[in-house]
């Protein structure tokens, strides 16, 4: 073959190249407006595929009727029930908004409440450290309240005018999910095969890619809705006013590590004892401190088993910066992002090594199955 031949071949493989990067852009952008859908598609059939699989077995190989089974399932243990949560989070904030507009709840009594229940020296305490301007403290924590009360109850107007567009993305995602968890697997081999990466390291990262993805829905997601529904479950019981939106925050923040649903029930027991009713703020306090909290370490192992999952240091920062740049789809992209970044930097260091081990004459470790699973293992960090 001449030159010039290989020149145009070169040429040729150059433009192809460019064609799909521009083409893959094209599509992307195209997805864009339903990226949420589309994104949490994916995870419904990343998680139960497999169910939907074992179910087709058992059905004679009917993927169509297994893959509806499981779906009709998902609406009904899933989607129902997060709409009609979403519907008493915007009456509750609405009915509290009301109530502190017209002097029902006064968070000037409640802070004056809490000044006055604490001891001489942790009020000196307090005055060290400058913040002993109970009035400002009392502003501004009710200008917030007020604030996020007045942006949740202004989406009552907001849903009807996107509705149309809440239901499209639903039907895109449900749709979706129908589709991969019928062909899931025929669909993971064409996009495995198609990746331009050496096998070791493909295969290395779908397996990083789907193991976080099982871990966070897991041991993170599944975790912060069952302590999201013991604090709102026993906000209720106690009678305080919002059970339903701590509940929905309690689970939020069990999402951050170093910040936990603490956040939220340790004010109320505060607020508690400050008014006098202390067997309520006794209550509290046990049951955040010895089933609410003790949610994460016993439910997380169960749900996640061998999984491993990344240093909680990286988790947060991934978290928060997942939530700032995409929004609730932030809890599934930011971790994700972050493992692959560390699986990446460990498939370098690994090729690093092994040229340097070609150069001094060593033998070469064979990279098995175990291997891959246990390079994994290491990418997202110390075990759970």
């Amino acid at each position: 073959m001449g030159s010039d031949e290989k020149r145009g071949l070169q040429t040729e493989d150059v433009g192809f190249a460019v064609l799909v990067v521009l083409i893959s852009l094209a599509g992307a952008y195209l997805l864009a407006p339903y990226f949420g859908a589309v994104l949490w598609g994916v995870v419904a059939a990343i998680m139960f595929q497999p169910m939907t699989a074992k179910l087709a077995e058992r059905l004679n190989g009917r993927k169509n009727l297994a893959a509806s089974i499981v779906l009709f399932g998902l609406i009904a243990l899933f989607v129902v029930p997060t709409i009609l949560l979403g519907i008493s989070i915007v009456n509750e904030a609405t009915v509290l908004y009301q109530k502190i507009t017209t002097g029902q709840i006064d968070f000037g009594r409640i802070v004056q409440q809490v000044q006055g229940a604490l001891p001489h020296r942790v009020r000196s305490m307090v005055a060290e450290f400058g913040l002993n301007d109970f009035e400002t403290i009392r502003r501004q924590f009710g200008s917030s309240i007020t604030s996020g009360l007045q942006t949740v109850a202004g989406r009552v107007l907001s849903v009807g005018q996107g509705a149309l567009s809440f239901v499209a993305a639903l039907g895109v995602m449900l749709y979706l999910s129908y589709f991969l968890l019928r062909d899931g697997d025929r669909y993971g081999e064409m996009v495995r095969t198609s990746m331009p990466l050496h096998a070791d390291t493909r295969d290395s990262l779908i397996q990083n890619f789907l193991l976080v993805v099982r871990a966070t829905m897991r041991g993170t997601v599944v975790v912060a809705v069952v302590q999201g529904l013991l604090g709102g479950l026993l906000f209720s019981v106690l009678g305080i006013e919002g059970a339903v939106i701590w509940g929905v925050l309690m689970g939020f923040f069990s999402l951050l590590p170093a910040v936990g649903t603490g956040i939220i029930w340790v004010p109320a027991a505060i607020y508690l004892f400050a008014s006098g009713n202390t067997v309520h703020g006794g209550i509290v306090v046990f049951c955040g401190v010895f089933i609410i909290g003790m949610v994460d370490n016993v439910l997380r192992p169960i749900l996640v088993g061998r999984d491993t999952r990344l240093p909680d240091f990286v988790v947060l920062i991934a978290t928060l910066s997942g939530l700032e740049l995409f929004g609730l789809n932030g809890f599934i992209i930011g971790p994700v992002i972050a493992a692959l970044f560390i699986a990446v930097w460990n498939q370098h260091r690994d090729r690093r090594e092994a040229k340097a081990a070609v150069a001094e004459g060593s033998p070469i470790p064979v990279q098995t199955e175990a291997g891959a699973a246990k390079a994994v293992e290491e990418a997202v960090a110390h075990p759970s």
